[in-house]
């Protein structure tokens, strides 16, 4: 395995880390509303009108907390600008509001700057500051209100201000503490993630037996939870370090089972595809490696 083929999987990683997250928590910690039930990440503008929609019946903190949310959908819209316009629309009535408000509104402004959604040109340092300003703000303030879920969010945030696999390492790891520590349910649906985000970074520094612990741990916790996609993404985690250990048959037999279950599923997946292209490659199977880049590039071109 060079280290040229591992990189070239980062991007796929870091969009399958993102897209799990969204796909299984964070869980609403303490509002009446069941902020995850009007959530569609993939759809951010139809979860902006739900919202929307309930704005008109909702005062004080709940109505100051939907906003949040609203600004979320900008910011997965890539329209920042819109989203900081209405963060700040909000503030003068912080003062008044409860912890959890204030909260995230501190992670979503925080969200702005530094974000999975952010292109790598607008990560000045001046951006990553006023990220890292608003998610220490929303940690410090869910600590001290023991909102376990929330303090947990914005230690997942600092790892995409502070982007070396060493301090990816620190920050997932003591988000890791703060689930482990923690009898909130919507705080401990939290490890897989950052169990995942902990293989990442132990992947990243060249240290793939840890890495594939970390990934094999978040397996189970994925089966646990039954969602059929985030569980195959967890077993992908485990093909790819599996491929940097150079188990390329224990690699090949998970990312062959991943094919059959996402066209099972009527939902292949172009990753998979780009592993096993990558594992023929390395078999010398050029016929196969050539079928999977077709597959692949039927896909994403």
């Amino acid at each position: 395995m060079t280290p040229l083929s591992i990189t070239a999987s980062r991007n796929a990683v870091l969009r399958c880390i993102a897209a799990v997250v969204a796909l299984v928590g964070p869980a609403p910690c303490a509002m009446a509303i069941d902020l995850a039930a009007l959530w569609d990440f993939n759809d951010p503008a139809r979860s902006e009108q739900r919202f929307r929609s309930m704005l008109a019946d909702l005062s004080g903190d709940d109505a100051l907390i939907v906003q949040t949310q609203i600004a979320r959908a900008y910011g997965l819209r890539k329209d920042f600008t819109r989203a900081r316009e209405l963060l700040q629309s909000l503030e003068p009535s912080l003062a008044g509001a409860g912890p959890e408000a204030r909260i995230r509104h501190a992670l979503e402004m925080g969200r702005t700057f530094a974000s999975a959604t952010h292109s790598p040109p607008s990560q000045t340092p001046q951006a990553k500051e006023s990220a890292r300003a608003a998610y220490l703000r929303a940690f410090g303030l869910a600590k001290s209100a023991r909102l376990d879920n929330l303090a947990i969010d914005a230690l997942h945030m600092l790892a995409f201000v502070d982007t070396e696999p060493a301090d990816q390492l620190k920050w997932a790891q003591e988000a890791l503490g703060v689930v482990l520590a923690s009898s909130q349910p919507a705080a401990q649906q939290w490890e897989g993630s950052v169990r995942n985000n902990i293989g990442y970074a132990l992947h990243q520094l060249g240290r793939y037996d840890e890495a594939l612990a970390e990934f094999q741990r978040a397996v189970g916790l994925r089966e646990d939870g039954g969602n059929a996609r985030a569980i195959r993404v967890a077993y992908w985690m485990v093909a790819w370090t599996l491929r940097a250990l150079n188990r390329i048959d224990d690699a090949l037999e998970i990312q062959l089972r991943l094919e059959r279950e996402g066209d099972r599923a009527d939902a292949p997946d172009p990753y998979v595809f780009e592993e096993l292209e990558q594992l023929y490659l390395l078999k010398a199977d050029a016929q196969r490696a050539r079928h999977y880049a077709e597959r692949r590039q039927a896909i994403r071109p």
